[in-house]
């Protein structure tokens, strides 16, 4: 899989980026990470921060944070593509 999702489980931001993934028919993998900030080890490797959403686009060579510039990106990149 060439995307991936770092996601909380009821983050609302979370849900805006599965949302237009799930409407543009873009195939993620999701990584659920802890609640508690200082927990989130892994997104931070990935990342270089804590915050999610992130989404690591390997196809694009992509790794970024914020849901509104998520949100960009996917209909910039893939918007085109929506079934």
């Amino acid at each position: 899989m060439s995307r991936t999702l770092y996601r909380l489980e009821g983050c609302p931001y979370c849900e805006r980026v599965v949302d237009r993934l799930d409407e543009l028919g873009i195939d993620y993998h999701s990584i659920w990470v802890e609640a508690m900030h200082s927990r989130r080890n892994r997104v931070k490797e990935v990342s270089g921060q804590r915050q999610v959403p992130v989404l690591v686009d390997d196809e694009y060579g992509v790794t970024m944070a914020e849901s509104a510039r998520i949100l960009e990106y996917l209909d910039a990149s893939y918007g085109d593509q929506a079934n």
